[in-house]
């Protein structure tokens, strides 16, 4: 049966009902909204004195009641409308206040202030729109120091991981790698405390549930329930309130292949699965996806278009960015766009990866994928004070590596992990760099 259109008293009588659920007791609000209501009537009452005192005793003249706001008797009535509506500016403050603080009070922390937790949030929403490309830990560190400068990132992850507690979802249920989003929701969650240490929480193999991360059987269960991948992306990132977006490079369920040339032997071997990769003892001469030219993820294209900057790197070369530069479309949009690209240099080598590499095998590396000169600029470590684990070695800038590149040397070792990138500081650098290049705006100012 059709439903009757609503007459207009119904729909008025619904938007008051709807606008004075504002009362509705608990809210702590009535308080200060009559606070401001009483201020608006004195501030009212003193502008009546004012106005009435004038115009009932002057003749109708027009310029006479200019000559009498000099005679003395009006400075009575000043004295009067002055109390009147200083009351009601003073009423006026102490309501906005109160009522702000009574709003925003269940989405402060603890300690902070109001005027310094709106004010990091309007510098970071002002913020540039970076685009984040890569995997692993290396994309983690770098959002968690972007997202103290700006509210509009968006990290773009691979999905052909395939161990750990991210493989055995993906064989067992058939959902895409949760694994690096969730490190990268982790990342960029509001406050990384109790509630982000339970997302990051991994059961004991004991525990039967075979070492599995509570945010990697989190994301599994959205799945399933909302029947879509991205989807449960994007609730758990409302329900770590994250500033950004993560999204997959792409929805294909793919497959990271490699041909390694393995010591002693003429022949090389093709390693299928991204986890076995570095597992191998051998030199990585390419990678490719399985099946070849996946589509990617629209709304990852549309980032990178529409961005600022595009930061590719931090991360394993292979196993975590080489996988999103291997999906065409993404790779096609990365040219293409009008942002200023950076490409940021690991600072070790790892294992079964990058061996012996130096910055420009990483450079040359990537732009095996994206083709030559397609790097506004080149960020690389300059720091080699600290000692690594054994068998790791730095990646260092050979000489002349800037007579061929854009090259910016920085200090952005973590102190405490020298093998990894300091999060704050590559941060600063990167913003202090786009400022730089795009307006004599010093990132800073804030």
């Amino acid at each position: 049966m059709r439903s009757q259109p609503k007459s207009w008293v119904s729909r008025v009588w619904g938007y008051l009902v709807k606008k004075l659920r504002w009362l509705t007791p608990g809210l702590g609000v009535k308080r200060w909204i009559a606070l401001i209501l009483g201020g608006i009537t004195l501030v009212g009452v003193g502008f009546a004195i004012l106005i009435l005192d004038v115009y009932r005793t002057a003749p109708d003249t027009w310029w006479l009641p200019a000559i009498s706001l000099l005679s003395l008797r009006f400075v009575d009535r000043t004295l009067r409308a002055v109390i009147f509506g200083g009351s009601g500016l003073a009423l006026i403050v102490a309501g906005m206040w109160g009522l702000n603080r009574a709003l925003l009070k269940p989405f402060l922390h603890p300690g902070k202030p109001v005027l310094d937790a709106v004010s990091a949030f309007r510098r970071r929403e002002r913020g540039p729109r970076i685009v984040v490309v890569g995997g692993g830990n290396g994309l983690s560190s770098l959002l968690r120091g972007l997202k103290e400068h700006t509210s509009n990132l968006t990290a773009i992850v691979t999905v052909a991981d395939d161990g750990g507690s991210s493989g055995e979802l993906r064989k067992n249920i058939g959902i895409l790698p949760p694994g690096d989003i969730r490190n990268c929701l982790t990342a960029l969650s509001d406050d990384e405390t109790l509630l982000t240490q339970i997302f990051q929480y991994r059961f004991s193999a004991a525990a039967g549930l075979n070492g599995h991360s509570l945010g990697n059987l989190f994301i599994t269960a959205l799945t399933d329930i909302t029947g879509s991948f991205e989807e449960a992306v994007a609730e758990s990132g409302r329900v770590l309130a994250v500033k950004g977006r993560v999204l997959p490079a792409t929805l294909h369920d793919v497959r990271l292949v490699a041909e390694v040339a393995l010591p002693g032997r003429e022949q090389s071997v093709v390693v299928k699965g991204e986890s076995k990769i570095p597992a191998t003892e051998g030199v990585v001469k390419r990678v490719w996806l399985e099946p070849n030219n996946p589509l990617a993820f629209p709304p990852s294209i549309q980032a990178v278009l529409s961005a600022d900057m595009i930061v590719i790197g931090p991360g394993s070369l292979y196993t975590s960015i080489a996988p999103n530069l291997l999906v065409p479309d993404l790779a096609e949009a990365i040219r293409t766009s009008k942002a200023l690209r950076v490409y940021v240099c690991n600072v070790a080598t790892q294992r079964g990866e990058t061996d012996g590499y130096s910055c420009g095998d990483h450079i040359q590396k990537m732009e095996a994928y994206l083709g030559e000169g397609w790097f506004d600029l080149i960020v690389c470590n300059y720091q080699f004070d600290v000692s690594l684990p054994e068998g790791v070695n730095w990646v260092k800038p050979e000489s002349g590596l800037e007579d061929r590149y854009p090259v910016y040397l920085a200090d952005i070792v973590d102190e405490e992990n020298p093998w990894r990138h300091d999060s704050k500081h590559l941060a600063q650098v990167v913003l202090d760099l786009y400022y730089e290049r795009t307006g004599p705006l010093s990132s800073k100012e804030d």
